[in-house]
């Protein structure tokens, strides 16, 4: 019943534990134990609003930054992810497979911000060998919340 309850809440943190008891049909009560021990484990770490942040008038910028990275001897890359976390602009760091090594998410309020983000920080850590920033033009789906509503076309499908 947990990874139900799991698999709810990441989709709405605001379901009550009363709607989550219904949606699942079990005891109101053995959802509030059920929860309490998830953040206990540490399997439930937070609770967060999915924001739709291109709707506000204040200017705000996203990138995806692929870093390069020499890891360090008996510490792999937890020491310069463990850096790069610490950061305020970033919002999210990957270890990867592939021809890069950590994905960071990272925000502004310019282009320019990021980039001197990039340059200045990120781009002279020790280990990193190489970035290359992707900006994000716009958000569709964010934490498997649609952030767009595409108009229906009312002319009909084209079939070729």
């Amino acid at each position: 019943m947990k990874y139900e309850i799991l698999k709810l809440l990441a989709r709405n943190a605001k379901y009550t534990n009363e709607e989550l008891a219904v949606m699942l049909n079990i005891d109101e009560k053995e959802v509030a134990e059920d929860i309490k021990q998830l953040e206990k484990d540490g399997l439930l770490r937070g609770y967060k609003a999915v924001v739709d942040w291109e709707k506000l008038d204040e200017a705000y910028v996203s990138a995806i930054v692929e870093l390069n990275v020499v890891p360090k001897a008996g510490l792999g890359f937890e020491e310069v992810a463990e850096k790069i976390m610490k950061y305020n602009e970033v919002e999210s760091v990957y270890l990867m497979s592939g021809v890069y090594d950590l994905n960071v998410v990272v925000k502004g309020k310019t282009l320019r911000d990021i980039a001197w983000f990039v340059a200045k920080e990120l781009a002279t850590i020790d280990s990193v060998t190489s970035t290359t920033t992707h900006f994000v033009m716009r958000r569709y789906k964010e934490l498997d919340v649609d952030l767009v509503t595409f108009d229906k076309d009312d002319r009909g499908q084209l079939f070729v």
